[in-house]
């Protein structure tokens, strides 16, 4: 069985690592972007089948990433956001442009996994 692919925009590198090899471990294919920049080039590459990305990011937000792949890209890929940033106005925003899921940081490596495959589950 091909590996799910998975997106994975988080600029703090040391979450970043840690997530990504928590991820691979489980079995997915992950793609490391450090800014909205790289999510941008990447998604032009290849879709995957699921996105993970940071509210706060450089040159292209996790919001700004939504609205991108919901309107620009017209595509139902699941949407995963994570942020320190969980107040309500955000969470919100992430929700009314198609978010799937959100996740306040200190993000659990553990909890990420059941919600990447819940999500993918459902696809």
């Amino acid at each position: 069985m091909e590996k799910k692919k998975l997106l994975l925009a988080e600029d703090d590198e040391l979450l970043a690592s840690l997530l990504n090899f928590r991820l691979e471990k489980g079995g997915y294919r992950v793609t490391l972007s450090n800014n909205g920049k790289e999510v941008k080039e990447e998604l032009a590459r290849e879709l995957p089948d699921i996105i993970v990305s940071d509210i706060m990011m450089p040159y292209f937000s996790g919001i700004e990433l939504i609205d991108f792949v919901r309107n620009e890209l017209g595509s139902s890929i699941p949407i995963i956001i994570i942020s320190s940033a969980g107040n309500e106005e955000n969470v919100l925003s992430a929700f009314e442009l198609g978010a799937n899921d959100f996740i306040s940081k200190p993000v659990s490596p553990s909890e990420l996994m059941v919600r990447v495959a819940r999500e993918l589950n459902k696809t």
